[in-house]
């Protein structure tokens, strides 16, 4: 959602050589969140252009209608998360994204509690925890979410679920990355407060990694 859609190649070709894990890809559906954002189309062409892997996240209410929507936009290797907010089928949504040969990761916003992954551990490969209300770029970091991470981490090793990743979006700044990651965040979703800030997104990439894998 942060990149200069003017000069997309670009900038894939830039995170290609910088080794990016995963491109991440806002779908925002303006009901579950107040923006409407990328699409299914989109989608497709960055698997047609680009070897990195997706992660999708997918911000739209009952998703487990609308996945089928998605074929041949994501694959193997490919993430994709829906907001544990936004259905009241949730292992539906997760089992329905495993199906179609994707990799289940569950959403939760700010105010919703960890304990509710109780049930869903053994339908998941990863938990993003939302550090800012989502629907827009450069909002401030919720104080509460990092206490929030280090919670999840605690939580997903005593059920035995210590392979379960965490990710983490919202002002993943490079200052705050390295909190993050500290509280045993291991995903880091980088946009207008670190790889896409002023400077050069090569060098930012670079700053951020580095952040992320201090001592």
């Amino acid at each position: 959602m942060c990149a200069d859609f003017l000069n997309m190649a670009q900038n894939i070709r830039l995170f290609e050589a910088a080794n990016i894990e995963y491109l991440h890809i806002d779908i925002m559906d303006g009901c579950f969140v107040p923006n409407y954002t990328l699409g299914v189309d989109f989608c497709r062409k960055l698997k047609q252009v680009s070897p990195i892997a997706l992660d999708l996240h997918l911000m739209i209410t009952e998703p487990e209608k609308k996945l089928e929507w998605f074929e041949g936009a994501f694959g193997e290797g490919d993430y994709i998360s829906v907001h544990y907010e936004s259905t009241v089928h949730v292992q539906r949504a997760l089992q329905k994204i495993k199906d179609m040969g994707g990799k289940p990761m569950i959403a939760l916003n700010p105010a919703t509690p960890v304990v509710m992954l109780e049930n869903i551990l053994h339908d998941i490969s990863a938990v993003l925890l939302m550090t800012v209300n989502p629907g827009y770029a450069g909002q401030a970091l919720i104080p509460a979410a990092v206490a929030k991470i280090k919670k999840t981490r605690e939580y997903l090793d005593t059920a035995d679920c210590a392979h379960i990743e965490i990710e983490v979006d919202g002002n993943v700044s490079f200052e705050n990355a390295k909190i993050m990651s500290e509280a045993g965040a291991n995903i880091f979703v980088a946009g207008s407060s670190s790889v896409f800030a002023p400077g050069d997104i090569s060098g930012n990439i670079g700053k951020l990694r580095k952040g992320i894998q201090a001592e």
